[in-house]
């Protein structure tokens, strides 16, 4: 049995986001390690931060693991943190460059076995977007490889926040037979340990299969 999965769509760590309560609640512990790998060429160290002081009130304890390159995907010291950790949180920034880091690296290996041992799992934005496979592409909106630690899914982020048009043509341009997840911000779809899904936070998720709105029951078990 796997740990929960929490796919966030964005403006992570903040009112709305009480989601993060039962997060902590399902790791079994207070501690949370943050991951602000795509937003290496932002500001990483904010959104520590930022993270650090949202779980603080829930009662957690932020640690940020810098591993903001391929290099650090690698280093034995963040791969034996990442492999301990019961909760493991990847936040918002760029898509590609978290998958480039990530992919096929010792971090992400540390990462699925945390994850295949009940660790639990968080993604927001970028992170969630990454955690899926396929993957929407934000150079245009079509879809490319995700991470896939849950495959056959992709996830659209801040959906309340996208014109119709684009959200339109992102849900038509989607490979026949794979769901779209469309979540809002501060909002998020998780996947219980046992496998079930359900939406928290303050917005709504939105869930379709071939260009067509769908239950969240044709998400991967």
């Amino acid at each position: 049995m796997t740990g929960t999965l929490a796919l966030v769509g964005g403006a992570e760590w903040r009112d709305g986001c009480d989601f993060d309560r039962d997060l902590l609640a399902a790791s079994g512990g207070n501690d949370v390690l943050v991951l602000p790998t795509a937003a290496a060429y932002e500001n990483p160290d904010k959104a520590v931060q930022t993270a650090t002081a949202w779980f603080e009130k829930l009662g957690g304890n932020v640690r940020g693991l810098m591993v903001l390159s391929r290099p650090d995907a690698e280093e034995k010291a963040n791969v034996d943190t990442i492999a301990a950790s019961r909760f493991i949180y990847l936040g918002g920034g760029s898509p590609l460059h978290l998958r480039s880091v990530l992919k096929e690296s010792k971090a992400w290996d540390a990462l699925v076995h945390a994850w295949q041992s009940g660790a639990v799992i968080a993604g927001s934005s970028a992170g969630a977007m990454v955690l899926g496979d396929p993957m929407v592409d934000p150079r245009g909106g079509a879809y490319t490889l995700g991470l896939g630690l849950v495959e056959q899914l992709a996830v659209v982020p801040h959906h309340d926040t996208w014109p119709q048009e684009r959200a339109h043509r992102t849900m038509q341009l989607a490979p026949r037979g794979v769901p779209i997840a469309a979540v809002d911000e501060r909002t998020a779809l998780i996947r219980d340990a046992d496998g079930k899904w359900r939406a928290a936070g303050a917005g709504n998720v939105q869930v379709f299969l071939d260009g067509k709105p769908a239950g969240l029951d044709v998400l991967p078990g």
